[in-house]
C-alpha cells in the first residue's frame, strides 16, 4: 500500500492530500532517511512523523486496505 493511503487508513494523517504534501516536504522518513508517498509500506517498517516539534514513531502492523474507525488503531504501534 502506498504510504499516503496508508497514513490516511491508519488516521495518523486526516487527509491522503495532507499526507502526500507531508511526504514532499520531508516529514515522513523512514528508516531515517525521507521518502516519497508513493513508497510501498510492509509490516515492519518504522515511520518517524515529523508535525512541528513533535516526533511520532510508529511501527507498521498491517497494510489493510479497508478499515474501520475503531480498526485504525491496530494497524500500528507507537514506540
Amino acid at each position: 500500500m502506498r504510504l499516503d493511503k496508508w497514513l490516511k487508513v491508519s488516521r495518523l494523517i486526516k487527509r491522503r492530500s495532507v499526507a502526500n504534501e507531508a511526504c514532499d516536504n520531508g516529514r515522513i522518513s523512514v528508516s531515517g532517511r525521507p521518502v516519497k508517498a508513493s513508497y510501498e509500506v510492509k509490516p515492519g517498517d518504522v515511520l518517524e512523523l515529523k508535525f512541528g516539534e513533535k516526533l511520532i514513531r510508529v511501527e507498521v502492523l498491517s497494510t489493510a486496505e479497508i478499515v474501520g474507525k475503531d480498526g485504525a488503531d491496530a494497524m500500528y504501534r507507537q514506540l
